[in-house]
């Protein structure tokens, strides 16, 4: 699990950078798509422009990960495993 998430947090964080700065300099209104202007609201084009930005960044890191080289993608969950080891124990709830 936590690949998975080292794969999502820094693409959700790269995505929304780059939400900020594409919307900066692009109006939402001023959009075109296969010729045709967009008809959605800001909103939702700001919604859409970050899940597309987010697939993106996704599809890098994630191209990242597989260019990994075995041993160093054997440390890291070695170290999780060390990690796992030393964390306080987790109690059940109720």
């Amino acid at each position: 699990m936590k690949h998975v998430i080292w794969i999502l947090w820094p693409a959700f964080i790269a995505a929304g950078i780059a939400e900020v700065v594409f919307f900066t300099v692009i109006d939402p209104k001023q959009l075109f798509l296969l010729g045709q202007p967009v008809a959605l609201s800001a909103i939702a084009t700001y919604s859409i422009g970050f899940l597309l930005f987010w697939l993106l960044c996704v599809a890098s890191t994630l191209l990242s990960w597989f260019m990994l080289p075995a041993s160093i993608k054997r440390a890291l969950g070695d170290s999780v495993d060390a990690l796992d080891e030393h964390a306080p124990p987790k109690h059940a709830l109720g």
